[in-house]
């Protein structure tokens, strides 16, 4: 029970480690959790300080999640409880430690990436699903908080699908994924009422394909339908050719 105790304890910790307030103050003088969302989580650090800073914090609290399932857990191997079992405390624990990190306040990230990390290690096949739910949500609407949540529903939907297949879910993991969904709408509920209400922020930059299927197609001057209508005169009426008949004239 020591050892258990214990690979929580340290899987909290290494979960709590706050990489966007580290990140803003260390490089660029600032706390994001006194700016924009003011959210310590890598999306507010994104909108602060720019792409590339986001992705370096979003890789390193994925890196949390996936070091506490494949380092951290293997400490507990003498505890009263099942390999997956061990793997699925530590990677649930580092994701508390960073939603609510003991290091500024309890006031951490949303725990979107370090989620991701832990399912990188438990099971790789659903997080491709995530992750593509995730970038195909994205590139559609450009909302960060929408993309989280379609991820986790991903991630729910293939394990939730491979268990009713018959393929052998762990339970702990089954488990995980039918509470992912509520965690995920808990940790995003200020984002749900600004979706409500149409003031939840898009990354304009990030949906390409909403903006690829909004763009009006051009005019081309060279269509022969166009090119084959007679030019208009000033009232709108065609222009009279040399074998036209005068206004005065009648047609029958």
């Amino acid at each position: 029970m020591a050892t258990l105790i214990a690979m929580l304890a340290l899987s909290y910790l290494l979960g709590s480690f706050p990489t966007a307030i580290v990140a803003g103050r260390l490089f660029f003088g600032r706390d994001p959790r006194l700016e924009g969302s003011g959210n310590a989580g890598a999306t507010n650090v994104f909108r602060l300080f720019g792409w590339k800073a986001g992705v370096a914090v979003s890789l390193v609290d994925l890196a949390k999640g996936a070091a506490a399932v494949a380092l951290v857990a293997p400490l507990a191997s003498g505890a009263p409880l099942p390999p997956d079992a061990s793997r699925l405390l530590a990677g649930l624990a580092a994701v508390a430690g960073h939603v609510w990190t003991v290091f500024a306040g309890f006031r951490g990230g949303k725990g979107i990436a370090t989620s991701a990390g832990a399912i990188l290690v438990l099971a790789p096949g659903a997080f491709l699903v995530a992750l593509a739910a995730f970038a195909l949500t994205l590139l559609s609407t450009g909302i960060v908080s929408l993309s989280s949540m379609a991820a986790a529903a991903g991630f729910s939907a293939t394990v939730l699908g491979a268990a009713a297949a018959g393929r052998g879910v762990s339970p702990w993991l089954l488990g995980f994924a039918l509470a992912a969904p509520p965690f995920v709408l808990f940790t995003h509920r200020k984002n749900l009422r600004n979706l409500a209400q149409g003031r939840e922020k898009r990354f304009e930059k990030a949906a390409l394909l909403r903006r690829l299927l909004a763009r009006k197609p051009r005019p081309d001057a060279r269509d022969p339908d166009r090119a084959a209508d007679p030019p208009r005169g000033r009232d709108g009426q065609g222009a009279a050719g040399p074998g036209t008949t005068g206004p005065g004239a009648s047609g029958s």
